[in-house]
């Protein structure tokens, strides 16, 4: 088991080291740990095996769906509607485009499934707006950061699919359902730091909305919103799949774009679809890869070692959670979040079992946790993304990110901690 571990982790830190693309090291160290086990040409067709199969799943089809449906309403001028809508909601509120950002993310993010889309599409919008009306521009895309992976918690989330197919089937619906309360606190919580913030700072509230703005504004978010209502209803109700939810999700935010709004042209699509393509394929393939990596794992016994070791440490489930949290805090500084929930979600589920944790309740806490990773230094993409699109730097926004950060990890452990912030609304709605 140890040379099994160390061969496996030191071979992936090598290679993502000398700048490999993370989901061919993560491939080729599987390869070489299973020749600890068998010969070369047995090692190479094991992976390709366990990449072909992992990927044989019907529940994965969601994810190009998703993706597709994603990129068909960043393109399609859904973004721009919920940002009016956000306005009219978060106007008179100390720095209410602050707060109009934060609404939006958590919108728009819901929706497209992605925090980078997110960041982009919103931050490029509420930017200009912010420095036209004298918002420092560090403390504008610190708040578009820290707020863009609201919409990985907040259903459907493409995350919490993988999530399900780790785990061996953890009911999608249920994961689903469970994101809300802790996806809508998160950004109800950065909601009220943006706020004592902007009124320490004096920065202004958006003009009073008329009758009519308010009216126009929730009108064209209507039909965008609609989308979850339909898919998450659906899924709730047993009238589809989460996969079946997500072709629905394309047709219907084509039949928007393309047909309703006008947006984009029958000309576009093929922009799209390539897109989308590519998205899907880089995702797909980080996800066939980690399961050969898994099967890797396995062989050497190496999550029971770890988890034998993390239940060694201390037998008070609140310190091991919180060893668990502190690890993936550190891993997620470096590693991107479809990755890191793929290699270390079948090393921490058996500790996690033994705790007597429930799974959906642990895919809510890896994901809020990871989210956290994908806006810090080095490797966070929201954080690159966001800095691009505010016109500022990384060195810059990284001490107004410092609050943001701070309520972040106290409501991850509340999350931890308190398992009906999560569990509360799958009991509810679907009987869990």
């Amino acid at each position: 088991m140890a040379s099994a571990a160390l061969l496996l982790f030191g071979a992936f830190g090598l290679l993502t080291a000398i700048g490999v693309p993370i989901a061919f090291a993560i491939g080729a160290a599987a390869a070489i740990t299973f020749l600890l086990f068998m010969d070369f040409n047995q090692s190479v067709f094991i992976v390709a095996q366990q990449m072909a199969s992992g990927l044989d799943s019907f529940t994965l089809l969601a994810i190009p769906f998703f993706i597709l449906a994603g990129n068909i309403m960043n393109r399609g001028g859904i973004a721009m509607r919920l940002i009016a809508f956000a306005k009219v909601l978060g106007g008179r509120l100390p720095g209410a485009l602050a707060h109009c950002n934060v609404l939006a993310n958590m919108m728009f993010g819901s929706i497209s499934g992605s925090a980078v889309a997110a960041a982009a599409a919103v931050g490029g919008v509420m930017s200009p707006l912010q420095k036209k009306e004298g918002y420092d521009p560090a403390y504008s895309a610190a708040v578009n950061i820290a707020s863009c992976p609201t919409g990985l918690l907040i259903p459907p989330s493409a995350t919490l699919i993988v999530y399900s197919l780790i785990t061996g089937g953890t009911s999608i619906a249920a994961l689903f359902v469970a994101g809300y309360l802790p996806g809508i606190l998160m950004g109800l919580s950065l909601m009220i730091v943006a706020g004592i913030i902007a009124k320490k700072r004096g920065y202004p509230l958006a003009p009073r909305s008329t009758w009519q703005e308010v009216f126009r504004a929730t009108a064209d978010a209507i039909l965008p919103l609609g989308l979850i209502i339909i898919v998450m209803g659906g899924i709730i109700s047993g009238a589809f799949t989460a996969t079946e939810a997500s072709a629905i999700a394309v047709v219907y935010t084509l039949l928007l774009a393309l047909v309703w709004y006008r947006e984009i042209g029958v000309k576009d699509l093929p922009s799209i679809i390539t897109e989308s393509a590519v998205t899907t394929s880089i995702v797909l393939l980080m996800i066939g890869a980690s399961i050969a990596m898994s099967r890797a794992m396995a062989f050497g016994d190496i999550p029971f070692a770890l988890s034998d070791a993390l239940l060694s440490i201390s037998e008070n489930p609140i310190v091991i959670l919180l060893a668990i949290n502190i690890a993936l805090l550190i891993v997620g500084t470096f590693m991107d979040m479809t990755p890191a929930l793929l290699i270390f979600t079948p090393i921490f589920m058996p500790v996690v079992r033994d705790l007597g944790m429930d799974p959906v309740h642990f895919g809510i806490v890896m994901t809020f946790n990871l989210c956290i990773g994908i806006c810090t230094p080095p490797v966070g993409s929201a954080l690159f993304v966001g800095c691009s699109v505010g016109g500022t730097s990384i060195s810059a926004v990284i001490r107004p990110l410092l609050p943001f950060y701070a309520v972040l990890f106290a409501l991850l452990l509340l999350v931890t901690y308190v398992p009906a912030i999560s569990l509360t609304l799958p009991r509810l709605l679907l009987g869990y």
